[in-house]
């Protein structure tokens, strides 16, 4: 069966990036995944990964005159989004797709009051509807993403809420028209972990109510693992592994996924214990190998080879299905053995 038929949205050799006077700079350098209808698909990776340039460009909302998309399809309902104008693209943005931005401070508009912000959404996609409905609308999505007193809150500031309530803001902007696929970039970040808990409790019950897809896009594997069903590990721009959550926890087959699950401090760890990290650094931009890019962080005994030959600065490695549904990055340099 065509994965499009039970997608909710497919990115296929995706490859997007910066203008720049030395040329083109590759963020995202071929990335193919499935969102499952109904399900979490989790992006994971450090920062720089590429996680925030591949969601920005399924929203088309890549920075001009810079950003572009060089290659690749983003199919939703039969719609390759890379092919569609600008008109037909800001249809698609909030009432198909909603996008729960990184900052709500810089996702809201600090001179605007929140109730004009939420009525701007069922302006753009409801031509003739009034203002007093669209009013009404704003508080009722402010009361369904748990906002007391919403009929307060309509008439304040961004800054005159709290980093929780400026969130579940920013949730109800993205969910105002019901969108089938909501895209959630960092939505925890900055805040502390009771309302990090809180906020992604509620994503999961609207979740459940809306029946829709999510994209969970953060650097935190305990976020991933609590709330996703699937996930792709990014490195350096490229799809290092991606599986189940049960094939990315339990049988993981990349030594950088590895390398990200060791990082994570134990409760039964002695106190004090020195935490494990990875060494070096993620490779720049303007500088990617062609070869596997985390191959010179990897600690292989023979790396020294690898790097030096012509497959690490001409061939790229595939990827390669080690169980069903499981894909990892097939280079003896990177993949777990035995």
């Amino acid at each position: 069966m065509d994965t499009a038929e039970i997608s909710a949205l497919s990115v296929r050799n995706l490859r997007a990036g910066f203008a720049t006077k030395d040329g083109v700079i590759v963020a995202v350098d071929d990335v193919s995944f499935d969102v499952p209808k109904g399900k979490t698909l989790g992006l994971v990776g450090e920062s720089g990964c590429g996680k925030s340039v591949t969601a920005l460009s399924i929203m088309r909302l890549l920075p001009n005159p810079t950003g572009r998309i060089i290659s690749g399809t983003i199919e939703h309902h039969g719609n390759n989004l890379v092919d569609l104008s600008i008109d037909e693209m800001r249809k698609v943005r909030g009432a198909q797709i909603g996008m729960v931005f990184q900052e709500p401070m810089t996702a809201l508009n600090p001179v605007h009051r929140i109730g004009q912000q939420l009525s701007e959404c069922f302006f753009l996609h409801f031509p003739n509807i009034t203002k007093k409905e669209a009013w009404d609308r704003s508080i009722e999505a402010l009361k369904r993403v748990g906002i007391p007193a919403p009929e307060t809150r309509v008439t304040e500031y961004p800054h005159q809420l709290s980093g929780g309530m400026r969130q579940r803001v920013v949730i109800a902007m993205a969910l105002a028209c019901d969108p089938g696929v909501l895209i959630c970039d960092e939505p925890t970040t900055a805040l502390d972990v009771t309302i990090q808990a809180q906020i992604l409790d509620l994503i999961g019950q609207l979740q459940a109510d809306l029946g829709m897809s999510v994209v969970m896009i953060t650097h935190d594997l305990g976020v991933i693992a609590e709330t996703c069903d699937e996930v792709v590990v990014m490195y350096a721009g490229r799809v290092a592994e991606k599986g189940t959550v049960f094939d990315i926890f339990e049988k993981p087959q990349h030594l950088y996924t590895t390398g990200l699950l060791s990082s994570i401090p134990k409760l039964e760890s002695p106190g004090k214990e020195r935490l494990s990290t990875i060494p070096g650094m993620v490779p720049s931009l303007a500088d990617m190998p062609m070869g596997a890019r985390f191959a010179p962080r990897s600690g292989h005994p023979k790396i020294g080879e690898y790097l030096e030959s012509a497959a690490f600065k001409e061939e790229r490695p595939e990827l390669a299905e080690v169980a069903p549904g499981h894909w990892v990055e097939d280079c003896e340099y990177v993949r777990v053995f035995g």
